[in-house]
Parts: structure tokens; sequence; C-alpha cells
């Protein structure tokens, strides 16, 4: 689009111009006020010469927005069980950690269990908006003499990331190790790597961004219970695995219902050649 806003006729009439077949004008301007010319393009990058400024041969509209489907599915499938990860983790956290400083209900601000830096910084996270909280509020409505809620209260309200922060901040690694064994690993910072990533790939769902074509900045760590596709762990189907891997400590069903329903969603786009050279190409799949 550059730096001038055009009209969708004037969309459509450029994307024609560079070779792009449009069989039904109606539902590509339909699909282009739905989605967005500027957000297509990360779709349509793969389908064009930008040097040439001109589409593949036999390239239509439906191979885009295929792709773009196909993605949005899968960011779908993806939040779902990602959560499901989320919470598991979050409970483990609570527990295990509560559970091991019964004399310690705020153990997040306790110099004997979680390093200073986390502390010193711990108000940046409890701050004014989340005392806003209704179940935070109503605590410290309650309990007028406490600082912060405890523990059960106040990671319920936490970001994934902000939960592994308090994890990664842990002062003994004997309860590192505890949760991590949950999970069927041993190896703490392999399981750190793993939750790294797994939070880097949620907030990308959770922000609507690009997926088929993520690379992730750091791959996921190499444990012998996993058979990754290709030396290449930075790709979305190691991605999968690893959350394959993860749901089987949470739930076999879990486990199985996250590869039937990513199969399907496979074999869906698949039917399309174009299509699925490049998921096969940019995912591992």
């Amino acid at each position: 689009m550059g730096n001038v806003a055009t009209s969708i006729e004037d969309q459509i009439n450029l994307l024609q111009k560079r070779g792009l077949i449009i069989e039904d004008l109606d539902k590509a301007k339909e699909t282009l006020l739905d989605i967005g010319y500027y957000r297509l393009g990360f779709y349509w990058h793969h389908f064009y010469n930008s040097k040439k400024e001109e589409f593949a041969e036999n390239v239509n509209f439906k191979d885009i927005t295929d792709l773009y489907y196909f993605d949005t599915e899968l960011r779908f499938l993806l939040t779902q069980y990602l959560t499901r990860i989320e919470i598991n983790f979050r409970t483990k956290v609570v527990y295990y950690i509560s559970n091991k400083y019964k004399n310690s209900p705020t153990w997040f601000v306790d110099p004997k269990v979680i390093n200073n830096q986390f502390i010193k910084d711990f108000d940046n996270h409890y701050n004014e908006d989340f005392k806003r909280i209704n179940v935070i509020k109503n605590h410290h409505k309650k309990y007028i003499n406490d600082k912060y809620a405890p523990a059960w209260k106040t990671l319920e309200y936490f970001t994934f990331g902000t939960v592994f922060k308090i994890f990664e901040s842990l002062n003994e690694d004997n309860i590192k190790e505890r949760i991590s064994n949950c999970y069927d690993m041993y190896d703490i910072y392999k399981f750190m790597n793993f939750m790294k990533n797994i939070i880097f790939l949620r907030n990308i769902c959770a922000h609507g961004g690009v997926l088929y074509d993520l690379n992730l900045g750091k791959g996921f760590s190499k444990i012998h219970q996993i058979n990754y596709s290709s030396r290449n762990t930075h790709t979305l189907d190691a991605a999968c695995k690893v959350i394959s891997f993860l749901l089987y400590s949470i739930s076999e069903n879990r486990r199985n219902d996250f590869e039937i329903q990513l199969k399907t969603i496979l074999d869906k786009y698949f039917v399309n050649q174009k299509v699925k050279d490049i998921i096969k190409s940019k995912t591992d799949f």
C-alpha cells in the first residue's frame, strides 16, 4: 500500500495487474474489508516476486486466503492448548511452593524463597491497576493489614510470563526440579527453555501474530522423549511436538485431542498443493 491509503477497488485492480487470479470479485472485496490488504500481504509474499513485482503463475486469491485461514485455525488450536499448559503450570507453582513454605503465604516476596531482584521489582506487578481486580480488591478490604494477597490469589491474575519469572527466581533448585519433574523433565534448564519458548508462542497467538513462517528465537532443547522432524528445533512443528509432550503429562486424552485436531487442520489445507508446499517448507510439518 505504500504511504498512501487506497480503496478496495484500487487494491483489487493492483493485485490483478500484478497477475493474481481473482475469480469472485465480491468475495475478494469482502475479504479485503474483513482481513485487510496489509495483513493479507503477510500471506501472499511467498507467492509474489518482489523484484518483478508480480505473482507467480496461476496463483489464485483463494490460495492466499487458504494460507491465512490455515494460520487462523492453527492459532485458535494452539491458544486452546497453550492455555491448558499455562493453567496447569500456574497450579503446580502455587501448590508445590505454597505447601513447601506453609508459614509464608506471600512467599513470592520472601527473600528466603525468591531472589532479591524479583522482590525489588515486585510492586511493578502488584500495582494500583492490579489491586483493582475484584478478588484482590476484596481481599484488601477484608484484610486491611495485608500488603499482598496470598499466592493462590495473587498468581491467579499474573500473566504466564510473570508466573514463569517467579519460578525462575526461586532460590532453591529442588523446588524447581519438583515442578519440572511433573512434566517428565529432569533437567530444569531444558524445562525452562521449553517454557520460555511456549510463553513466546502463546504471546504470538494472543496478539494475533502470523504463525506459519514463525522462527523461534531460541530453538527447543533436545530431549530423548521427542523426535523432532529435523535438526531445526526453531520451527512450528518442533513447537507442536513440545506442546504434545507437555500435554501428555497433564492429560493423555488432551494430548490425543490436540494431535487429532492438528492433523485435521493439516489435512484440510494440504488439499491445496501450493499452500501445502509453503506450510511444509516453513513449518517442518
